[in-house]
């Protein structure tokens, strides 16, 4: 049976597990929050590949056999290093949805709001010089944002106040259509169109995300065919409780969640 290994700092790759889930609802899957290090987006590309090495070893340790790497910038830290490194392994990394963009464009002119360890990676260089050389990127990292969706500060002042200071020079400038470049940001996206108004697109990529998951699944022979939806399994390397918590203000879940703990550099449930 095919299992799905999905992976982020926090409870931003939910919001793919949410979009794998509506697309494919037979499937099962281990959802893994290494909430021990949140953000990713603050620290080294190289401390980054090394979570992300040792929780995919973890999560096919618990049987899965696909790994969805549900943060962009883990994404752009270890993608090319886990296929390397897990040859025989189906992935599926998130990429800036610059592309889509470039092509929907009006106005020639797009916001990216990403982290800066995602904007550093060879990922996003190799999107932006492929797909959009012909198109004007206005780029923000977004500070502090991150810190608000796991806190569950969805509509706060402050969290407002982060999106304003992002989004308005970059409206001033014409853009619109806005790349969310950030797994956590799409539980902001009604607070994203309130400030840019209904002529700005706001790209999600978690959709592509669950269709690529379709297609490797289907690859390999697996079929959704006559099964009944699957219930999610949750692991944080933080506190259960509060992702718990976390689970049920973001979608709804009341699954128990797990407790995986880091040591010596490997993952152990505790």
């Amino acid at each position: 049976m095919s299992l799905a290994g999905v992976f982020d700092s926090g409870v931003g790759g939910l919001s793919v597990l949410r979009a794998i889930r509506q697309h494919l609802p037979a499937l099962p899957a281990i959802y893994l929050a290494d909430q021990a290090h949140v953000p990713y987006g603050v620290r080294s590309l190289e401390e980054v590949r090394g979570f992300s090495e040792e929780i995919t070893r973890f999560l096919l340790s618990q049987g899965a056999s696909l790994i969805v790497v549900a943060c962009n910038t883990a994404s752009a830290a270890a993608l090319r290093h886990l296929r390397a490194t897990f040859p025989e392994v189906p992935f599926v990394g998130m990429e800036p949805a610059v592309k889509p963009a470039a092509e929907s464009t009006h106005s020639g002119k797009v916001g990216v709001l990403a982290t800066r360890a995602t904007f550093q990676g060879e990922l996003y260089a190799s999107v932006v010089e492929r797909f959009a050389s012909d198109v004007h990127l206005y780029q923000h990292t977004l500070p502090g944002l991150v810190q608000a969706i796991e806190a569950g500060d969805l509509t706060a002042p402050a969290t407002r106040a982060i999106l304003e200071d992002a989004l308005q020079p970059m409206l001033e400038a014409g853009i619109d259509t806005i790349v969310l470049g950030c797994t956590h940001y799409p539980f902001v996206i009604p607070l994203i169109e309130e400030i840019a108004g209904p002529n700005v697109r706001v790209i999600d990529p978690a959709g592509a995300i669950a269709r690529q998951v379709e297609r490797l699944l289907v690859k390999s022979g697996w079929s959704p065919v006559d099964q009944a939806p699957a219930r999610p399994q949750f692991i944080t390397t933080g506190q259960p409780h509060t992702f718990q918590r976390q689970l049920a203000f973001l979608t709804g879940d009341d699954e128990p969640v797990r407790q995986a703990l880091w040591q010596g550099g490997e993952l152990r449930l505790a």
